[in-house]
Parts: structure tokens; C-alpha cells; sequence
């Protein structure tokens, strides 16, 4: 256990230590760091992460985050908007966008379908999907989740609920190994995977 001289020192290592993939020793070189920087620039550190959590919205139409009700993506009338890349969470849009191989646009599920985890479809933004995939006439819906059970299950339940709708089903390539992350996945590969996709009916039996 990490004994600390100053209660104000250990409470920031605790904090810091919530953070994914930062344990105690990098949180306490994280606030020494901040310790040695101007109090001028922490307190912007500090207001810029509170800033971000109490003002950033979500975008009403494609649920990716935002500074205004539509995000950048969205209000970008250059992009395909019939053309609807569906993705896990907001870490895969920006993993796609890095790729620089998609000009359509994005509908974040905010998950996968996983019973074990106790995640069914109403826990999804996949209601609002079938109702923009109807409303917007889209032509084209790219699946581009995690290639893992729980990605394939959440492909079927929906293509079965866009099944009397006339739009064109595609998931992207097998450049993705089964079970791995897409947001791990480098730009050369994930490029690949969007340019060679698939129709879901090959992919998902």
C-alpha cells in the first residue's frame, strides 16, 4: 500500500488512479507532474475537464458527442448522409474518421447486444436507428462493429428489423481478426475493412 505524507496528495493519486490503465505509481507521477506545473496552468487543466463533462451534448441524430444538438459530422452536407456507418461507441467514430476512407455518416448503438452482461436491444439507440434508416431513406447501412459474437448477434437482430425495408446491408471485411477491437485496429486495415465490406447475408448466417 502507498503511504502518502499529505492526505491532499493521496487523494488526488486515488482519483487519478480511477482512470483506465492508471495505476497508483502513474497516477502519483501524474500529480507530482501537476505539482510542478504553474497553479494558473492546473486550474486550467482542471476547468477544461469540467468544462468538457458539465457542457458537451450528444448529437440527437447520430448520439457521437457534440458541442451543439448536431455534430460536426452530421451538419456536414458534403458527407453521404445516406450512407450510415453503425458503430459500438464513440472510440470506433474516431478510429473510422482516422482512416479517412468514409465520407457517409455515424450511428452509435452505445453498445452491443450482450445478455451475459445484461445489454438487450431497448438499451440501444437501435430503435432510433430504424427509424433515421426510415425517415432519411437511407440507401446504404455499414455495419462496422467488434467481429465477436456479441457483434455478429447485434447485426442479426437489427438486419432482421430492417428486413422489409429497401436498403442496401453491409458489414465490413474480415481485415479485423474475430474477437479483436476495432479502435485497436490500424488505419491501413480498417481503411481495407470499409472499402471491401461485405453484404451482411455472407457475413452473418
Amino acid at each position: 500500500m502507498m503511504q502518502l505524507s499529505s492526505s491532499l496528495l493521496e487523494n488526488a493519486v486515488n482519483e487519478f488512479a480511477k482512470l483506465p490503465g492508471i495505476g497508483k505509481k502513474s497516477a502519483l507521477r501524474l500529480v507530482l507532474h501537476l505539482l510542478k506545473e504553474e497553479e494558473s496552468d492546473v486550474k486550467k487543466f482542471s476547468d477544461a475537464i469540467a468544462k468538457m463533462r458539465s457542457e458537451i451534448k450528444y448529437c440527437k441524430k447520430c448520439f457521437n458527442i457534440s458541442d451543439a444538438d448536431l455534430c460536426d459530422i452530421c451538419a456536414n452536407i458534403s458527407r453521404k448522409q445516406k450512407q450510415i456507418c453503425v458503430v459500438e461507441n464513440i472510440r470506433d467514430v474516431i478510429a473510422i474518421e482516422n482512416t479517412q476512407q468514409f465520407n457517409g455518416v455515424y450511428h452509435v448503438l452505445g453498445g452491443i447486444i450482450s445478455p451475459l452482461d445484461g445489454v438487450g436491444p431497448e438499451q440501444l439507440h437501435i430503435d432510433e436507428l430504424v427509424q433515421r434508416v426510415k425517415n432519411d431513406e437511407v440507401e446504404e447501412l455499414i455495419f462496422a462493429l467488434n467481429p465477436n459474437i456479441q457483434g455478429d448477434t447485434t447485426i442479426f437482430y437489427i438486419q432482421r428489423k430492417l428486413q422489409d425495408l429497401p436498403c442496401k446491408i453491409t458489414t465490413i471485411a474480415r481485415g479485423i481478426a474475430f474477437g479483436g477491437e476495432l479502435e485497436y485496429a490500424d488505419e491501413m486495415t480498417l481503411g481495407r475493412s470499409l472499402t471491401n465490406r461485405l453484404p451482411v447475408e455472407n457475413y452473418v448466417k
